[in-house]
């Protein structure tokens, strides 16, 4: 068994783009560019808002994907090399967009994702204790 991406029938890959990618307003401007724009990122109540309002809104996702999502997410944490900047670097190929400067050059970008780790504890608390109780290996 595997567990499956919510959207393709393919093998779930865990990817911090998941938490971050909310906050893509490309071609969204108008709308949620304009209620993302009030908040900023680099300020440690605006962070917590939009992490628990916006970034943590993850419908689609089931509580063994949150699981997954945050075991990744504390590898990711405990490696010393790895670039959480090059999250928020949008290759300019690429369509998307922040919805506000700061986001392109965070002050700590590493703290950010501590921030959604703290309070994706909290509030997935009890997917996370359900996936705690199950065998990742027979998903």
């Amino acid at each position: 068994m595997m567990l499956k991406n919510p959207f393709v029938d393919e093998e779930f890959a865990p990817d911090l783009m998941w938490f971050i990618g909310q906050f893509d307003v490309y071609d969204r401007e108008e709308t949620r560019g304009v209620m993302l724009a009030g908040y900023n990122p680099d300020d440690e109540h605006d962070r917590s808002v939009l992490i628990v309002k916006y970034g943590l809104d993850l419908e689609c996702l089931s509580y063994r994907h949150k699981y997954v999502l945050m075991s990744f997410l504390e590898n990711k944490l405990n490696d010393p090399g790895f670039d959480f900047q090059s999250l928020f670097e949008i290759d300019e190929d690429c369509a998307g967009s922040w919805p506000r400067g700061e986001w392109y050059n965070l002050k700590d970008p590493k703290e950010f994702f501590q921030d959604i780790y703290i309070l994706a504890k909290k509030t997935w608390k009890e997917d996370l204790q359900k996936a705690a109780r199950e065998d990742p290996s027979t998903w």
